[in-house]
């Protein structure tokens, strides 16, 4: 429907440009979620968004659910406020991650508007979980597509990088299992669907047995070959599915403040991948 897109990577991402999502058509934010389903990670220069405008279209792509661990936007309370101060010397979400995936439901897609930027770095980096998947040899699928994992929030615990928890120990819930390698639930792509932040141990394995091969698989999946990088720009909106990839932000630009808003968009009960 008239996006211009150009792909950012071999394997995943890609930039669509040449249209306003700001009161655009069904057709036109279809095209989008289209697009999102084929390259895993969409941006969307130029946009400017406000609160509602973001509020709007997250709409399209589903209910919007509200992260328990972030500090919200005070005006808007669906949006959450990914900010860093200039003083802080890690960030948020700078480690490989999917967002979520601590949920029984794990979040569908997230979107992040771009409101401060550093006057360089802070880039965002994604690797596709469905280019990794295939690139395991064919013994370590079938190990994997046997296995599910148990997925915790404990990892949010002590963070002094501005969440909203004000020490309540009621924001934290019991570990959930996923199955190790998910089918897509639109497209049926097979993704490894285990990551560094969240994911604890395989289900009937201690975490110690568990250790090396997430440890692996943490490695192998993320290698540059399977990621694209996102250099952000003012107004800059980044879609992506959570599903197919994981994502970590860059921290480097010390003394400098950065500020995002972020939606996530509810997804629904992951399914194993039972595909050769």
């Amino acid at each position: 429907m008239g996006w211009g897109i150009q792909k950012l990577s071999g394997h995943l991402g890609a930039r669509l440009t040449g249209k306003r999502v700001n009161g655009a058509s069904e057709a036109t934010l279809n095209a989008v979620r289209d697009a999102l389903f084929e390259y895993e990670v969409v941006v969307l220069p130029d946009q400017h968004l406000s609160p509602e405008d973001h509020i709007r279209l997250a709409a399209h792509f589903g209910e919007i659910v509200v992260n328990r661990f972030f500090t919200p936007v005070a005006t808007h309370p669906r949006i959450a406020e990914v900010r860093t101060k200039p003083d802080q010397t890690a960030v948020l979400g700078g480690t490989w991650h999917t967002d979520h995936s601590y949920d029984a439901a794990p979040a569908m897609c997230s979107i992040l508007c771009a409101h401060e930027l550093p006057p360089v770095g802070g880039d965002t980096h994604f690797a596709s979980m469905t280019a990794g998947y295939h690139a395991l040899s064919d013994g370590l699928k079938q190990t994997l597509r046997g296995l599910s994992a148990e997925h915790s929030d404990g990892s949010f615990a002590g963070s002094q990088l501005g969440l909203g928890l004000g020490g309540n120990p009621d924001a934290f819930r019991p570990p959930v299992v996923h199955p190790a390698v998910i089918a897509h639930p639109v497209t049926g792509a097979p993704c490894v669907y285990v990551n560094g932040d969240f994911t604890t141990r395989f289900e009937g394995w201690s975490v110690e047995e568990s250790a090396p091969l997430l440890a692996y698989l943490y490695r192998f999946v993320t290698q540059p070959i399977f990621t694209a990088r996102v250099v952000w720009e003012p107004g800059m909106v980044a879609i992506w599915d959570n599903r197919l990839v994981q994502h970590y932000a860059t921290a480097d630009y010390p003394g400098h403040a950065r500020l995002m808003h972020r939606i996530t968009v509810a997804g629904e009960p992951l399914a194993p991948f039972e595909g050769a």
